[in-house]
């Protein structure tokens, strides 16, 4: 049984206000969200999720249609890319942490992955950070899969800062890890909400698009789409280009848009001076016909 001791442990900077921070309350408001979730059966490998990270009471919904397609036991480790909001530590950086907390216990990081990727590309490793978009994906994981060792990425340079210039850092750490997961039992997930705006009818519009393109499964016309300058379609824009590449890699060739909703649909706050953020939950597979 693995020791953990305090310094081990990356610290929650948002439980009990992005999420409840009883374990009780916690396991509730999960189970709950995924008990008014739809499964959809099928046969097809599932290689990834994209699943949005606003406060539970805002997308927790729409999260849980990503994580209700996951079952105990399905996957060994779970690589989580989501953007750093507040910190620039480069194109990919990693918690120098051996684990992650939540008030439903330590998530252990797969340091045996993580230090293969770091023998592939430079990956800076960070102590403290309090970056929100993977820790609000864990309590979904923990409740849906289990166990599971964690890779958790955090990424600075999106499409929406940089333009095109952001496809190149993509591909080289899609690629990375598909070649570390070949062969294993991994999930990639990508953290993201999508339009940000001051008026429900462009953030309705600016999804829409980006729903058609992701159900596509148009990886090219996604990156052209998140690249063009002006609106900021999503945050999360490079996490979500770089599991749809790596999943695709790995034989991935479909994406079923899952759910889709913004805040104004869970506030009522649809006014044009209101502020609203796009929401949307995908899964991402391998499908033999």
């Amino acid at each position: 049984m693995t020791t953990v001791t305090r310094d081990d442990v990356r610290k929650s900077p948002i439980a009990g206000s992005w999420y409840p921070g009883s374990p009780d309350a916690l396991k509730q408001t999960v189970d709950d969200y995924l008990a008014h979730a739809e499964y959809f059966a099928t046969n097809d490998e599932l290689f990834a999720l994209i699943s949005p990270h606003a406060g539970y009471p805002y997308s927790g919904q729409t999260a849980a249609y990503a994580y209700r397609q996951l079952h105990a036991g399905q996957f060994d480790a779970v690589v989580l890319l989501g953007p750093s909001h507040r910190d620039d530590f480069g194109a990919i950086a990693i918690s120098n942490k051996k684990f992650y907390w939540t008030p439903l216990g330590a998530v252990e990081l797969d340091q045996e992955f993580v230090g293969a990727l770091a023998q592939k590309m430079q990956v800076r490793r960070v102590g403290q950070d309090s970056e929100h978009s993977l820790e609000i994906q864990l309590p979904f994981l923990q409740r849906a899969l289990g166990d599971f060792k964690l890779v958790p990425i955090m990424m600075s340079l999106p499409f929406y800062v940089v333009g095109k210039a952001a496809l190149e850092p993509c591909e080289q750490l899609a690629a990375a890890l598909a070649d570390l997961a070949r062969g294993k039992r991994v999930l990639f997930v990508a953290s993201s909400d999508l339009s940000h705006l001051e008026d429900y009818a462009a953030v309705k519009k600016f999804d829409a698009r980006t729903e058609e393109l992701i159900a596509a499964f148009d990886i090219p016309g996604l990156v052209k789409y998140m690249g063009e300058s002006g609106e900021c379609r999503a945050c999360g824009d490079a996490p979500i280009i770089t599991a749809l590449l790596a999943a695709k890699t790995l034989g991935a060739n479909r994406a079923r848009v899952l759910d889709r909703t913004n805040s104004g649909d869970v506030t009522g706050e649809r006014e044009r001076s209101e502020y609203v953020v796009g929401y949307m939950a995908v899964g991402v597979y391998k499908s033999e016909t």
